[in-house]
C-alpha cells in the first residue's frame, strides 16, 4: 500500500491509500501522484526522499520540479528549491523564545 495524491489543476484536492494495481485500474490513473509520508523537506529517514514533501489538501504538485509545496503562508515569504517549502525572508531567532511571523513588519515577534 502507499498514498497517492489525486491532482487536479496542479492542486491537490485529495490524498488516499491504495495500491499501485488499483491506480492503474482507475480511468484517470495520470490525475494520481505517489507521495510518500515519511519525506519533508526533501529528506527521507531511509534515505529515500519522494516528491520532496508528503502532499495534503490544497498542496501544489508542481511537475518540473517533481514535488509537493504546501500553501503559501505569507505573501512575503520565499520558496526554497532544494526543500520546496516556504521560509521566511526573515531568519526566526534561536534564542530558545516563541515567535511569531509579523506579515505587516516582515519580522519575528516574540510570545508574552
Amino acid at each position: 500500500m502507499a498514498h497517492f495524491a489525486r491532482v487536479e489543476g496542479g492542486v491537490v484536492v485529495n490524498v488516499i491509500v491504495a495500491d499501485q494495481e488499483f491506480i492503474d485500474g482507475l480511468s484517470d490513473k495520470g490525475a494520481w501522484v505517489q507521495t510518500s509520508y515519511r519525506t519533508h523537506g526533501g529528506v527521507h529517514p531511509e534515505g529515500a526522499p519522494l516528491r520532496k514533501n508528503f502532499a495534503g489538501k490544497g498542496f501544489t504538485y508542481d511537475a518540473g520540479k517533481d514535488a509537493f509545496i504546501p500553501p503559501k503562508p505569507y505573501d512575503s515569504w520565499l520558496l526554497d528549491d532544494t526543500s520546496c517549502l516556504w521560509a521566511a525572508p526573515v531568519a526566526k531567532p534561536t534564542d530558545g523564545k516563541a515567535y511569531d511571523w509579523d506579515e505587516g513588519g516582515r519580522l519575528w515577534v516574540a510570545r508574552d
